[in-house]
């Protein structure tokens, strides 16, 4: 079975996010930058004055083991990358067309 990885994650750790990939042999994705959001943990960012900071968006069709692989990454990362936020979404995939 394939899984979509959605990651969402602070713009500030955008190269260590790449990088992830990178180890991970993860070369296709879609990015979306400069995105609003708002988490418990991670606070607001609105990329203003009041709220600043943005946060991108990665999606990553990949396959089962790829996407373990990564949300181990991830998880380390949530670890090792103190106050920046970065957050996965797993979900099944059903059909690429």
């Amino acid at each position: 079975m394939n899984k979509m990885i959605m990651l969402v994650y602070n713009e500030a750790i955008d190269d260590e996010v790449m990088e992830m990939l990178s180890r991970c042999a993860l070369s296709n994705y879609t990015k979306l930058i400069k995105i609003y959001g708002k988490g418990k943990a991670s606070g607001t960012h609105l990329g203003n004055d009041v709220w600043p900071g943005l946060n991108n968006i990665l999606y990553i069709a990949c396959k089962d083991g790829e996407a373990k692989q990564l949300t181990e990454e991830i998880r380390v990362a949530r670890t090792t990358l103190g106050g920046e936020g970065i957050k996965a979404f797993t979900m099944p995939l059903e059909e690429i067309v």
